[in-house]
């Protein structure tokens, strides 16, 4: 691979975007007061935008194969953009429940199409040697665009008293952010990487991947891992409360809030370490601090459950980007459709939590249901070890 020569910086604010479409979550108890929902409504909010992932990865991929990694880059944005101004009509006519919905299924269409093409881009822009750092220090700036759909609204309706009207103030901060990302990436020179004979990709090309051992393992193992961090990011604080007895105006700082800040500390750590330590061997060590830190779930100690949380958070922090630089350096001929598939694997984001919600009911012990993520992340070492072995790229 040449020296790149092209900044990141403009991929850089693609990924910060990209952060905004988790701000579906956040939102949730704050569109479930300003709407008047049900418990079920207000969850149709994060199933909507994360839905996309599994509708949309696929075919973008199939697409930017043909048009080409920036031009989806550009599109991701524009629709994101689409749907941060929806919410705008609210000040000229009605913005019902179903409206708002378009908008989280905007943003979540937004954010899936730039997860496939901002993943590999990235590869296009970094020099030779450093895609898995410069992937981990990507997901470091998502993280600070998921943290501010929580931060926003909490800043404006303390220092501009405005009630449940409070949630709209990400919009235009969003729509602002996103525009000036669509407009540096404009000039962004990207080489799309054929191999010889290329075909343009299919869905049954697509598909075909997947009869790779390797590839099935890999994406498997993404599958697995969005669906242990949802699984941990939600289920931390049942699990405070069900085994210490935590008060629940505590658990945000003593769990959740833990685990998300160890994340993020991670990604940006992450990114320094890939700079001298070789990603296969980076991910065996993430998987381990993964592991000791479910460990200590299972011991009697709210201590140890809390320095439990930020060694799943240090860990988890950079399995994606490992996976997903792993994967493209090792086939960069077919990124575009592994990009595809991968990115659909964050569906495991819905499936899951709910397994591990059936385990805990059928135990009758909300602990017991952390054996799913625990056994999620046996399976993500395996692969870590048989990386690590492997003698190719």
């Amino acid at each position: 691979m040449p020296q790149k020569k092209t900044s990141a910086l403009p991929v850089f604010l693609a990924f910060l975007a990209m952060g905004f479409g988790d701000a579906a979550g956040p939102l949730v108890s704050q569109a479930k007061e300003y709407f008047g929902l049900s418990n079920f409504a207000a969850q149709l909010i994060p199933f909507v935008g994360m839905i996309m992932f599994g509708v949309l990865s696929v075919p973008m991929g199939i697409f930017q194969d043909r048009k080409g990694k920036k031009i989806v880059l550009l599109l991701g944005l524009a629709v994101m953009f689409g749907g941060l101004v929806l919410p705008a009509l609210k000040y000229v006519m009605p913005y019902p429940f179903e409206f708002f919905l378009v908008t989280v299924l905007l943003i979540g269409a937004g954010a899936t199409v730039l997860q496939v093409a901002g993943n590999p881009i990235m590869r296009d822009v970094s020099a030779e040697g450093k895609y898995s750092r410069n992937l981990s220090l990507g997901q470091f700036v998502k993280a600070i665009g998921s943290l501010s759909g929580a931060l926003i609204p909490v800043l404006a309706a303390r220092y501009f008293n405005v009630g449940k009207e409070a949630m709209f103030a990400i919009f235009p901060i969003f729509g602002v952010a996103v525009l000036v990302a669509l407009f540096a990436n404009l000039g962004l020179e990207v080489k799309e990487e054929r191999g010889d004979g290329h075909k343009p990709a299919t869905f049954a090309s697509s598909l075909e991947m997947l009869k790779n051992g390797y590839v099935a393992m890999m994406i498997f193992a993404l599958f697995l891992y969005v669906g242990a961090e949802v699984s941990l990011s939600s289920g931390i604080p049942i699990y405070l409360h069900d085994r210490f007895m935590v008060d629940t105006t505590r658990i945000g700082l003593l769990g959740t809030g833990v685990f998300f800040l160890a994340l993020t500390i991670g990604r940006f750590s992450g990114g320094v370490i890939l700079n001298w330590m070789k990603p296969k061997t980076f991910f065996v060590i993430t998987c381990v601090l993964s592991l000791l830190g479910l460990v200590c779930m299972f011991l009697p100690s709210a201590t140890l459950a809390a320095a439990g949380f930020f060694l799943i958070g240090l860990g988890f922090a950079n399995i994606f980007p490992l996976i997903f630089s792993i994967v493209i350096d090792r086939i960069p001929e077919r990124a575009n459709e592994l990009s595809g598939l991968m990115v659909m694997a964050i569906v495991g984001g819905a499936i899951v939590p709910p397994i591990m919600g059936l385990v805990a009911d059928a135990t009758k012990s909300v602990q017991t249901g952390f054996v799913v993520p625990l056994l999620a992340v046996l399976y993500i070492t395996y692969t870590a070890s048989a990386n690590l072995k492997s003698t190719k790229a």
